[in-house]
């Protein structure tokens, strides 16, 4: 969807299709007859957008062919769809049975990141509608924070200063966002800053996932006015709740429904416990109040005790529409096959219903922000 600022400039917001499993170009556009389509009817809107996610092999077999992505945008042109965005953080596979720390790898110290996300450059400058201004994708955080050394850091900073050089010579203008994530070797916005430091390009930035920033436990003005000082610019915003919990020890019967195989739920408590997942917080005596890296649907509140950290993403709303110049932001919830049964769609339709209940909460946030 397009949004406007008061001064009449442009907000994208977009839904990320990672939710969705497609390790194919075929795969891929099915998606949009059988989830896009019915969301945008569900809003009444004209247009609706979507933060794609290709995996490599899709990628690179788009990059290859300019017929292909003419095709690809005729296909999102004729639905009423568009493209500004891309999610390049999982590379593929993101929804084998098991995901976990594999969706870090390869990390920015690897050449395929390198050359996924050139390719997921080529493509996106194809996608971009003729009057976007710009075009953004985020990757990963550089990688997990363990193997991490002296070299591996000089070896993903060349890779970044690479990508700069080739994002510079684009015809048109696309940036690249590192995604601060827990665990992470850049898990916050002073290790952000610290990352970026000597890359040497203003085609890259972060990607500020409001979950993630809820989980690190950070303040969002903070963050957002560390951020501007630095002068590292905000690219892109996942609009995304993360799992809260003030009493975990009291609510461990219902966190437990949480825990589950495919994905990581990094979990970290406001004194400082530091989990990689659910099933070791739970295993612990720490105490709350805890915040988990599991992605809750933005408009339906989770079963008490346990709540959304929903004032942080309005307040993280706030201070990037107020204070940056971001105008890429994408409903982020890839978790909606892994909530508990009782909360999961039964169908495609509850799931496209879903979604747009979501992006209707998020339009109504920003709404609040002035942008609408």
């Amino acid at each position: 969807m397009r949004l406007s600022r008061a001064d009449g400039s442009t907000v994208h917001l977009a839904y990320c299709t990672n939710v969705h499993p497609a390790d194919d170009l075929p795969g891929v556009l099915a998606q949009l007859d059988r989830f896009a389509v019915p969301v945008r009817e569900h809003l009444g809107a004209d247009l609706l957008g979507l933060g794609l996610w290709l995996a490599a092999p899709v990628a690179s077999a788009l990059a290859a062919d300019p017929a292909l992505r003419r095709r690809v945008r005729a296909e999102l042109t004729a639905r009423g769809l568009e493209t500004v965005t891309l999610n390049g953080f999982p590379y593929q596979a993101f929804h084998a049975p098991v995901v976990k720390h594999d969706v870090y790898r390869p990390d920015w110290t690897d050449p395929r990141r390198l050359r996924y996300t050139q390719d997921l450059a080529i493509v996106l400058a194809d996608l971009l509608p003729d009057d976007a201004a710009r075009g953004s994708i985020s990757t990963l955080p550089l990688a997990w924070r363990e193997p991490w050394d002296r070299p591996r850091w000089q070896a993903a900073r060349a890779q970044l200063r690479a990508l700069g050089q080739s994002l510079a010579a684009s015809e048109r203008e696309i940036r690249v966002a590192l995604e601060p994530e827990p665990g992470c070797v850049v898990e916050n916005v002073d290790q952000a800053v610290a990352a970026l430091s000597g890359v040497g390009s203003d085609r890259i930035g972060i990607c500020v996932d409001l979950a993630h920033l809820a989980c690190a436990w950070e303040d969002p003005r903070d963050a957002v006015a560390k951020l501007d000082a630095a002068g590292v610019p905000v690219v892109k915003v996942q609009v995304s709740a993360a799992l809260e919990v003030d009493d975990p020890q009291n609510a461990a019967e219902v966190l437990a429904t949480y825990a589950e195989p495919r994905f990581l739920h990094q979990t970290r408590s406001a004194n400082g416990a530091v989990f990689d997942d659910l099933p070791q917080a739970l295993a612990s005596s720490a105490g709350g109040p805890w915040r988990v890296h599991f992605h809750a649907p933005l408009h339906a509140a989770p079963p008490a005790p346990l709540a959304a950290s929903t004032p942080v993403l309005a307040e993280g709303l706030a201070a990037l529409l107020s204070g940056s110049s971001c105008d890429h932001f994408e409903v982020e919830t890839y978790t909606w096959e892994v909530l508990p049964k009782a909360a999961r769609p039964t169908d495609d339709a509850g799931l496209a219903a879903g979604i747009a209940a979501e992006l209707a909460y998020a339009r109504a946030q920003m709404s609040t922000c002035g942008v609408s």
